[in-house]
């Protein structure tokens, strides 16, 4: 299922147009929230009481986690709080709590008291932070980290930036954190996910509608869902489905062909046609023997005179092969010499059909201006064009180092997709795919470390492929390229570990993930 995912600025306005245009009140609010962290902390510590700590900051997050103290009273539990701040500087929603608390007769310390805690509800910083935690805050937020007791973060960890998942001087490890609504970047990007813990978005009566028109800049997909597939006609046949002609491989690499060309079939295409160096023609059949193969002679390019009309004929051949198919992929394991660079330059200025490149196709198209601009060109004459580098490739064609690429994740990749006219799959531990002239973005959540292997980035931009062969556009593609790919990467850490997973083994699940997505219910929450 689509679902958004917001910066701190687009919740913040979510929840005033909640309040202000619809006339939801902000206690009634903070009330569900705290219902709902109560819900997933009794979920998983069970209805015993325990000893529990609650540590508030003086603002709203500050609220929602007093509240949820009061429920945990209320239920037996034994409950301390600390507000960390001055009383009087606490916003009116969370003096109001703290009024309902002392109505109960609980106690709220200034200082954290030293004891012994099961759990502890972060409250500390909600998705407004926007400096970094110094003094009283780091010290609380040190001690969490220290204290082994089982920690809830109320909304978002204390000191992860919603917006980039930075840390802010310093910040919780949770085990588990409740947000609201919609989940939130910093909740998502790295470094912030791996404080997050398991995540769990609950719905507290704030919906789409209190965007009032102003979509967010990101997207993902959560759960089952077969619209993310393009429709299968029942009357179809092979050539309905789609024909991919995929560059791929040469005469020392012929495992990315390989795997590109077979990932192309696991989503749907009907037909593929692989053109590589001869020498990959066996291996290619015994694991492909589905595809169709279009060979060019060991030395490709060469001053010989009977080479050089053998590589004319080919290129014949090529052109031939471009009209019959519906799309194509360049680049995975073609290598940077002369021959692949004549490849490429084929594909970008010879063709106006849907493009995919990848691998060796981005970095030679990163030493080339001038195919840059022609590639730029064509995307303004409305040709679907799909680029797929991770953070070193990315790097290479924007102009700035990985780690740059990296921390500006959700920014750069729309600049250089608005440059080449392009749709971009920016690959890191989440993966972003953004087009040109749109301002949302998809923002991938599937997938695991084990996915960081050898043929991985192949058997993706196969994926992206055979979906663009089925008519669906490049945005569409790509999404549900990098989705599908994920949720493959996961059904193999599950059955190898992550560990032991190779990427063949991800495109032996492609077929279980494709099935999942038709396998009922959309699962909404976690």
């Amino acid at each position: 299922m689509r679902q958004y995912v917001v910066t701190a600025s687009e919740m913040k306005r979510c929840d005033a147009n909640t309040t202000e245009r619809y006339h939801m009140p902000s206690l009634l609010l903070m009330e569900r929230a705290a219902l709902a962290t109560v819900e997933e902390i009794l979920r998983i510590c069970g209805s015993r009481p325990h000893r529990a700590l609650v540590v508030a900051g003086c603002g709203n997050n500050g609220g929602d986690g007093l509240a949820v103290g009061r429920l945990l009273l209320l239920r037996g539990w034994q409950v301390a709080c600390a507000l960390l701040g001055s009383e009087e500087k606490c916003s009116r929603e969370t003096a109001a709590q703290i009024d309902i608390l002392r109505a109960y007769g609980a106690q709220i310390d200034s200082t954290i008291q030293e004891s012994e805690y099961d759990v502890i509800v972060d409250a500390i910083f909600g998705v407004g932070l926007s400096r970094d935690a110094e003094g009283i805050y780091r010290e609380a937020i040190e001690w969490i980290n220290r204290s082994g007791a089982w920690v809830c973060s109320v909304d978002i960890p204390s000191g992860v930036s919603a917006d980039t998942g930075g840390i802010m001087g310093c910040a919780v490890r949770a085990d588990l954190t409740v947000t609201y609504g919609f989940r939130k970047l910093g909740q998502l990007l790295y470094p912030g996910a791996a404080q997050t813990g398991a995540l769990v978005c609950r719905d507290i009566g704030i919906d789409e509608r209190s965007f009032c028109g102003e979509t967010p800049s990101w997207y993902t997909h959560i759960g089952s869902d077969s619209r993310v597939l393009p429709a299968r006609r029942p009357d179809g046949n092979k050539g309905t489905f789609g024909k991919a002609l995929v560059i791929a491989g040469s005469g020392r690499i012929a495992g990315a062909a390989m795997m590109a060309v077979k990932s192309v079939l696991r989503v749907g295409a009907g037909m593929v046609k692989a053109v590589t160096d001869v020498r990959n023609s066996a291996a290619l059949q015994q694991f492909v023997p589905e595809a169709m193969l279009l060979t060019y002679g060991e030395e490709g390019l060469s001053e010989n005179v009977v080479l050089a009309e053998a590589w004319a004929l080919f290129l014949e051949e090529l052109k031939e092969a471009e009209t019959w198919a519906d799309c194509i992929l360049i680049g995975p394991g073609i290598g940077l010499g002369e021959t692949a660079y004549e490849l490429l330059r084929f594909c970008i200025r010879e063709s106006m059909l849907p493009l995919v490149i990848d691998a060796d196709g981005l970095n030679l198209l990163a030493r080339d201006a001038a195919l840059q601009k022609a590639l730029a060109d064509c995307g303004r004459q409305g040709r679907a064009i799909v680029l797929t580098p991770h953070l070193g490739e990315f790097a290479r064609l924007y102009g700035c180092t990985a780690a740059q690429a990296r921390a500006h994740l959700t920014e750069y990749p729309h600049s250089l997709s608005d440059r080449l006219q392009c749709v971009v799959v920016c690959k890191d531990a989440r993966t972003v795919v953004v087009r040109h002239g749109e301002k949302t973005g998809y923002l991938n959540t599937t997938g695991n470390a084990g996915m960081a292997t050898a043929g991985s980035g192949d058997v993706l931009a196969g994926m992206i492929t055979g979906l663009l062969a089925q008519g669906m556009t490049g945005t569409d593609a790509a999404s549900a390229g990098v989705y599908l790919h994920g949720i493959a990467g996961d059904l193999a850490a599950s059955r190898r570990t992550q560990t032991a997973m190779t990427a063949t083994d991800i495109i032996d699940c492609i077929g279980d993930a494709v099935a999942g997505q038709f396998a009922g219910a959309t699962e909404e929450g976690r």
